[in-house]
């Protein structure tokens, strides 16, 4: 059988009674000891507790039993420290000389100890604890397409456990319910759990990231843009506060979708104070990868070695795509240099011609390639944002993101507008050493114009459905 030692960590008779069971289990052969320390806040409450489960009557520590078989059969209840005294007098003769100084410095050390393997225990949850991940509209195929990039691993690393949380309408229900038994399905390692939600008030709960996929499409014989502006805002209008209520208080916001990505951004903002700007972000990734695509094309090369294409203003409104930074790496021409050796593209792209007016109207069909992609484009610009916000982008490389204006690039401050940033140690910060010619200076003035308007219709919205909290609100 075992001997059972369980006292307070900081009890000074548990340490006398400790170590006359180490002495013991030395010496003799078939002598086994467990030991159990409780912390002092928690020992009454569990002394309690296995006195009542074994039917036992015992009021102070240490508690020592012996268990018939190998922890695991009724106990046999020996006692406190003077019962174990006289047991080990009496069967194996040996007496524990102990002084009560000796006793009380054993004491101090088992609880020192005793806190020290709690804390590490607790540090070693909470590594384990998932990342908790939040999906509105999660019926939709970009979150269809999405669930299986953020499970693999790729996106916040092999050692990183996910929860998704799926969220949308109570008419979804059942796409939802579908997608999480596929998903579970696929047994992916590092999806700890994967559940559907239709109940508005449960959304956010412990958020780590939300990834806000809700479009509201734009029909112009329907619905004006003033309607669809108010739809976007009553959206955000629900999401803010359960997002300040539930969430975590560092939680990452991603606007991602086909319509309205700035506006949304900007209205989380506005509808949740206490969200913190720099965690909302608007992906304009699609937009990036698909001019990246269209250049390639063009120069018959592979689309990874054009870097550096900037995405400015409104990303799923009136957006401008800059290439003056742009540079190709790998391209097969009469110049030879090493892979890493890059070339500006407007050196390369000699028809200026094709830029200015072919390329420049090719925007307008790359905005119908983006918004009406199945989802696997802007699925994956969503999960290559995250992996940048959580391990850095590639050094050097533009990357552009929707962010909230402070004056960056003589944009005007308090609107969500897309420019150029780096990701490093969990942040982003705007590349505002990035030179920018006249012409593109013009270009974002006319851009921010536009998204100034955008936001006045939604605060004009505002105002109309609370004449009295508005200013509250626009602050």
């Amino acid at each position: 059988g075992v001997a059972v030692f369980t006292g307070k960590a900081n009890c000074p008779y548990y340490a006398k009674a400790e170590l006359l069971a180490d002495y013991l289990q030395a010496n003799l052969p078939d002598f086994k000891v467990h030991k159990i320390t409780q912390h002092p806040d928690k020992w009454e409450q569990w002394l309690h507790d296995i006195c009542e489960m074994n039917g036992w009557e015992h009021r102070r520590s240490p508690i020592i039993w012996r268990e018939l078989l190998d922890r695991g059969g009724k106990g046999l209840l020996l006692g406190g420290l003077n019962d174990f005294l006289e047991y080990a007098q009496h069967y194996y003769g040996i007496t524990s000389i102990m002084l009560s100084e000796e006793m009380l410095d054993i004491a101090e050390e088992n609880l020192q100890a005793h806190i020290e393997i709690e804390k590490e225990e607790e540090e070693i949850k909470s590594l384990i604890k998932p990342l908790q991940i939040w999906i509105t509209s999660a019926s939709g195929p970009i979150c269809y397409q999405l669930i299986p990039l953020l499970a693999n691993g790729e996106v916040f690393g092999m050692t990183t456990e996910i929860s998704i949380h799926l969220l949308d309408a109570g008419q979804f229900k059942e796409v939802l319910c579908s997608i999480v038994m596929e998903t579970e399905d696929m047994a992916f390692p590092l999806l700890r759990s994967i559940s559907e939600h239709t109940e508005i008030d449960e959304a956010f709960i412990q958020a780590d990231i939300i990834i806000v996929l809700d479009d509201v499409l734009l029909n112009h014989e329907a619905q004006s843009l003033e309607n669809c502006i108010r739809e976007v805002s009553e959206i955000c209008q629900v999401y803010a506060p359960l997002i300040e209520k539930n969430a975590k208080s560092e939680v990452r916001v991603i606007s991602s979708g086909k319509t309205f990505v700035n506006l949304k951004a900007m209205m989380i903002m506005t509808y949740g104070p206490s969200i913190k700007p720099e965690n909302v972000i608007a992906i304009a990734t699609s937009w990036e990868s698909a001019a990246k695509a269209m250049l390639a094309r063009k120069l018959n090369m592979n689309a990874a070695g054009v870097k550096d294409v900037i995405v400015w203003g409104n990303i799923t409104g009136c957006n401008y795509i800059d290439l003056s930074h742009a540079k190709l790496y790998g391209y097969d021409c009469a110049i030879w240099g090493p892979a890493s050796f890059p070339r500006p593209l407007l050196n390369i792209i000699y028809d200026s011609k094709w830029i200015h007016s072919e390329f420049q109207s090719a925007q307008s069909s790359l905005s119908s390639r983006v918004c009406h992609c199945v989802g696997m484009l802007p699925a994956h610009a969503v999960a290559t944002v995250l992996s940048y916000w959580y391990h850095g982008s590639p050094p050097g490389e533009i990357v552009s993101v929707g962010i909230l204006t402070k004056g960056q690039f003589c944009i005007p401050e308090g609107i969500v507008f897309s420019m150029p940033v780096r990701f490093q140690n969990g942040n982003w910060e705007v590349m505002t050493e990035l030179e920018i010619e006249e012409t593109t200076q013009e270009v974002l003035e006319r851009l921010a114009h536009e998204l100034i308007q955008e936001k006045l219709i939604a605060l004009k919205e505002i105002k109309e459905m609370h004449p009295y909290g508005a200013d509250k609100i626009t602050s």
